[in-house]
């Protein structure tokens, strides 16, 4: 998210609800982003178990499809933590499935439902394509 050096709105609301989804105190995230900004390592933390990586990608990108028309910013959030958390096309689909149900339960209105829809089919070949750039990437990084 910090790659540019922008913080945009949206991005905003990713990291709001990752800190969420994390668990994280009300003074983390800022601790964190300090510590991005000067280069800084920091400890602690608590390993992230493959559920519970599932569980927070899976409310990231809720929150993301929620505004109904995703960023480049946010498909790329959605597609480093795809990487990061390790998840695979056919697990971005069963969390695609999930929240196909979960926007269903939520919005009665069609129109908004539809929209929605709509984006989350979109996202699956971009966050896919962003994914497959990190994944090269990552891999090509290594290799140096």
């Amino acid at each position: 998210m910090l790659v540019d050096g922008i913080l945009t709105r949206e991005e905003k609301r990713l990291v709001i609800k990752l800190a969420s989804a994390l668990n994280l105190t009300e003074d983390e995230p800022s601790k964190i982003y300090e510590a991005i900004r000067i280069g800084k390592k920091l400890e602690g933390g608590e390993p992230i178990t493959l559920a519970g990586a599932k569980e927070i990608y899976t409310k990231v990108f809720e929150i993301a499809i929620v505004n109904a028309s995703l960023s480049r910013d946010e498909f790329r959030v959605l597609a480093h933590l795809r990487d990061i958390f390790q998840i695979d096309d056919d697990e971005h689909e069963n969390i695609e499935a999930e929240l196909r149900e979960i926007v269903k339960e939520k919005f009665e209105d069609p129109n908004v439902i539809d929209k929605m829809l709509g984006t989350l089919r979109d996202s699956v070949s971009l966050v896919g394509d962003l994914f497959d750039v990190v994944r090269k990437k990552s891999t090509d990084g290594a290799k140096k």
